[in-house]
């Protein structure tokens, strides 16, 4: 499937703000918002954080599922999907990050 219709498959992000992924030394290690271009990959995420608790080794490869056609670009292309590049890096190092919602 396509990123856009895996997006229609997952909950929706209205009540959201943000996400802010926090590394293990309890650091906020980078914040997506909820605005035009980032909607999403907030989206992936929040959905992602519910059902594995956090962003883990699993949820990164789930991920890259959902990201579908882009994530092959991201790999294509380093640094022009920041989302994707990161879930390519949790599952290479094998270090994840907690999740915090922010509300709207």
């Amino acid at each position: 499937m396509a990123f856009a219709d895996n997006l229609k498959q997952l909950p929706a992000i209205s009540h959201l703000a943000a996400l802010e992924l926090i590394d293990a030394a309890g650091n906020v290690a980078a914040t997506i918002e909820n605005k035009p271009g980032k909607a999403g990959s907030l989206a992936v995420y929040a959905a992602l954080a519910a059902k594995h608790g956090g962003i883990n080794v699993a949820a990164a490869e789930e991920g890259l599922v959902i990201f579908a056609e882009h994530t092959d670009d991201a790999r294509a292309n380093p640094g022009k999907h920041p989302n994707i590049d990161r879930l390519l890096d949790v599952i290479a190092s094998g270090q994840g990050f907690t999740c915090k919602l922010i509300a709207a």
